[in-house]
């Protein structure tokens, strides 16, 4: 069995592998949350060793100065892109949710050493706090699925899909997926983000988050028939339960906002952040000690996935 260090990577949380060719690029959010750094590896465990290269720093002023968050990096027909979210105030006393979502482009053919060019704010229904972005092919077209907060429903997020026009750009109506509804949804703050798109047999699933980030921080699942038309929220189940939880026997407390990679001969693999300690001082969003971890997935013979317990660390 293949085994990584635990953790893969220390102080980086929201992390994102993506297996492009013969190359791994990790991108994720840094503890400063002030710019975007890609690493690229021949392999998962060597990224630990990979340097970060950075390709954009936040500016001093205006809507995209404070708190980067969550960055992903796609390469969407020949061309690179970067989603994250920022923030143009980091002051709680004015309301730290703020962000809105942004799209970085390179058409360049390496997105460590090519230019970035902004192309602005992606814009959705709704001009609220919105967050966690990542984009999918699938039925012969380009999707984009986030999570947004919505003036006439109570907490911090939902998850929405809509189809996209171009990297940049949503097309038609976008779609809520999923709400808060459960307790394990719901213990600090009412929260669905950081979903994550996976393909297996036929299946589609979307992972997400859920809860504040400490200790009560979780996965939850859904899926659809990879056939169906996925702007329909009837197409889509929802576990009951949480998939991933914190598990105190190993010392892994509030795993999630995930990603999903593939080791060289097509195994899958959850990528998460979690911490190995509750005792936080401040705001959990301003510890460090959120450490980005792999572990391989295990399909059942029903075709659902089994993410299992988060692994102790080890070397």
């Amino acid at each position: 069995m293949l085994q990584w260090p635990n953790p893969l990577i220390e102080q980086r949380a929201d992390p994102f592998i993506l297996h492009e060719g013969s190359e791994y690029y990790f991108i994720a959010s840094v503890p400063e949350y002030d710019r975007l750094e890609i690493r690229r590896a021949s392999s998962i465990a060597e990224l630990a060793q990979a340097e970060g290269v950075v390709v954009w720093r936040k500016p001093d002023t205006g809507p995209m100065s404070e708190l980067i968050w969550a960055p992903e990096l796609h390469r969407i027909e020949g061309k690179w892109y970067i989603y994250y979210a920022a923030a143009h105030t980091k002051a709680l006393r004015d309301n730290m949710f703020q962000h809105r979502m942004y799209v970085l482009e390179c058409a360049d053919s390496c997105p460590l050493t090519g230019n970035w060019v902004e192309k602005g704010q992606l814009t959705t229904q709704f001009d609220t706090f919105c967050l966690d972005a990542t984009t999918f092919s699938h039925q012969g077209k380009q999707w984009y699925l986030w999570a947004q907060k919505a003036p006439d429903i109570p907490g911090n997020s939902n998850l929405y899909l809509s189809e996209m026009a171009n990297p940049w750009t949503l097309k038609g109506e976008a779609v809520m997926l999923s709400k808060p509804e459960f307790d394990w949804e719901c213990r600090g703050f009412l929260v669905n983000e950081g979903p994550a798109v996976i393909f297996h047999g036929e299946r589609i699933f979307i992972t997400y988050s859920a809860s504040a980030t400490d200790e009560n921080y979780c996965m939850g699942l859904l899926w659809a028939n990879k056939d169906a038309n996925i702007l329909d929220p009837k197409n889509w189940h929802k576990s009951p339960r949480p998939v991933f939880t914190t598990n105190e026997a190993n010392r892994q407390f509030g795993p999630g906002h995930n990603s999903f990679t593939t080791t060289p001969d097509g195994q899958d693999v959850l990528v998460y952040h979690a911490r190995n300690y509750t005792e936080i001082e401040g705001d959990p969003l301003y510890d460090p000690g959120r450490h980005t971890r792999v572990k391989l997935i295990e399909w059942g013979p029903d075709g659902m996935p089994d993410f299992g317990i988060p692994p102790a660390d080890h070397p």
